[in-house]
């Protein structure tokens, strides 16, 4: 493997960040939005029945992935992170003068996103700002959360405070460094010569099409194998699902370490795709493709996620900065142009809602499930 640039594009056209009033209506309260996951077995079902609800999966598939989540017990690691990050956040919050208090919703699963949204109605909350543990732009990582929040609020009617969401992360050095400082660790153990896999989510090619996913993985990857003094490097995925003959991004991370049984003994695989340690970590990575590393002789070193690493934390309170203090800068690495989130972005014509699956669903039809995107 040798060393890859960050790729370049085309930006999509895109709406302005929504923060545009804050001063008569200033914010008085962050929510973080997430995926969701069962917290014990007899939840695992109903989850999944949440997440799939009135799509078209066959019962046997169903039975396979209930039974990824039972091989932990029937717990999804999500929640108890959303946990732990909210109150990192609140910590963080406090310890610089802030009083925003800090809510929690989830698409998928307990608290979610409309109930929450419903408190802080209750709570009198006018406006907020919305934190998604997504980095990267796509139509399921991005625009999905942008139409399930309203949606939330139009559940709740015109009471709901006004939510806009935070810009995307994957270059703000909150979580750049947190990366680059795992690669390293990770590096320490696997030997300086072991080549990086940076994995993340695969998705279907016109999603791809229709986001900067790509470039901007390109971009993040690049960012964190400089700092980490990484010179051998490659993007891969994960995750894969959809009809055979789909068009989905490549190459996966399992067929990448196969083919390398020979030629390396040890390989580091960063998860640069997602912000914790949930189950498309420890299923797909640390259990599949650990196994397809042993059985090709080959010592997979997995790097950490960012989690509730201070610079992360830090990061939140810093995107926050940027939309409250006219002064504070615009924290930012790479090349890429700064992008917001509003009405044209991340959009797929013919999708009205991007699915989003936690375990690698398909139907055999013409739209695949498996877009968790590593937040279930």
């Amino acid at each position: 493997m040798v060393p890859a640039d960050p790729q370049p594009f085309d930006p999509l056209p895109f709406d302005s960040l929504p923060f545009d009033s804050l001063r008569s209506d200033p914010l008085d309260a962050v929510i973080v939005v997430s995926f969701g996951g069962p917290e014990g077995p007899d939840e695992v079902r109903p989850f999944l029945e949440q997440v799939l609800s009135g799509r078209d999966v066959a019962q046997s598939r169903i039975d396979t992935v209930a039974e990824h989540y039972h091989r932990f017990g029937g717990v999804s690691p999500i929640n108890a992170q959303n946990r732990a990050l909210v109150g990192a956040l609140r910590a963080e919050l406090a310890a610089h003068g802030s009083a925003l208090p800090v809510y929690w919703g989830n698409r998928n699963w307990h608290p979610f996103l409309t109930d929450t949204v419903g408190q802080m109605a209750a709570d009198g909350r006018r406006r907020a700002a919305a934190f998604v543990t997504s980095a990267y732009a796509s139509p399921s990582g991005c625009r999905q959360y942008l139409d399930d929040i309203a949606r939330a609020r139009d559940a709740v009617g015109p009471e709901a405070p006004r939510i806009d969401k935070l810009r995307l992360f994957f270059d703000h050095p909150g979580f750049v460094e947190p990366c680059a400082e795992a690669l390293r660790a990770a590096r320490v153990h696997a030997g300086p010569d072991a080549p990086v896999l940076f994995c993340a989510h695969s998705i279907p090619q016109e999603m791809a099409d229709a986001s900067d996913y790509v470039a901007q993985l390109n971009e993040t990857a690049h960012l964190v194998a400089t700092r980490a003094g990484s010179p051998s490097w490659r993007l891969v995925f994960q995750s894969r699902s959809g009809r055979p003959g789909q068009a989905w991004l490549e190459p996966d991370v399992a067929e990448v370490i196969a083919a390398s049984a020979g030629t390396h003994r040890s390989m580091v695989v960063a998860p640069i795709g997602f912000v914790s340690d949930h189950m498309e970590v420890l299923y797909d990575l640390d259990t599949q493709a650990a196994a397809v590393a042993r059985s090709a002789g080959i010592e997979m070193v997995r790097a950490a996620t960012p989690g509730t690493h201070p610079q992360f934390v830090a990061m939140i309170r810093q995107l926050l900065d940027e939309v409250t203090d006219p002064t504070a800068p615009s924290l930012r690495l790479g090349h890429l142009r700064p992008r917001g989130c509003g009405a044209g972005c991340c959009q797929l014509v013919g999708l009205d809602r991007p699915p989003a699956d936690p375990g690698g669903f398909h139907t055999g039809g013409a739209q695949p499930l498996g877009l968790g995107l590593g937040l279930g």
